[in-house]
């Protein structure tokens, strides 16, 4: 029987500036993200929908927890690989479109890891672990739409 995991957060909108939603220009996206025991995280909507720039925005975070999971796939079979890595960035982008209703999706999300390892010569290896990552990354099985990885040498 596979295991099944829950996670637990709490969002609460923070914007009501005193009237609450009474017009679409009267109250502010702006929202917090707790889990217990950790520290909460500012939210808010995107800029180009009335949000804080300053916020973390839903679709940054989703572009963002690709990239972490992807990053600790990696990490993870590059320790059992015996690859020693020392160094890990990467600047993810994610692509979204807006529908004519109002609404839209993520077209794809592109992430660029950099990594630099101990021993150079092994960087042939990483890219079969990268692919690995990916299969393995729970977020990317769970999303609609194509993520692709584009590695680089740090």
């Amino acid at each position: 029987m596979p295991k099944t995991h829950r996670y637990e957060v709490s969002v609460a909108w923070t914007g009501n500036t005193g009237t609450g939603t009474s017009s679409y220009r009267a109250f502010e996206r702006a929202h917090e993200i707790r889990a217990e025991g950790k520290p909460p995280i500012a939210g808010s909507a995107d800029p180009a929908f009335r949000g804080d720039p300053a916020r973390w925005n839903p679709e940054e975070l989703l572009v963002a927890s690709l990239s972490e999971c992807h990053m600790l796939w990696f990490l993870h079979l590059c320790a059992a690989a015996g690859v020693v890595v020392t160094a890990y960035t990467d600047d993810p982008i994610g692509t979204m479109a807006e529908t004519a209703g109002g609404g839209g999706r993520f077209e794809e999300v592109v992430l660029r890891p950099r990594v630099t390892l101990a021993d150079p010569a092994r960087a042939a290896e990483t890219a079969a672990l990268h692919e690995r990552a990916h299969e393995l990354c729970f977020i990317a099985n769970s999303v609609n739409f194509p993520v692709r990885h584009e590695p680089a040498d740090a």
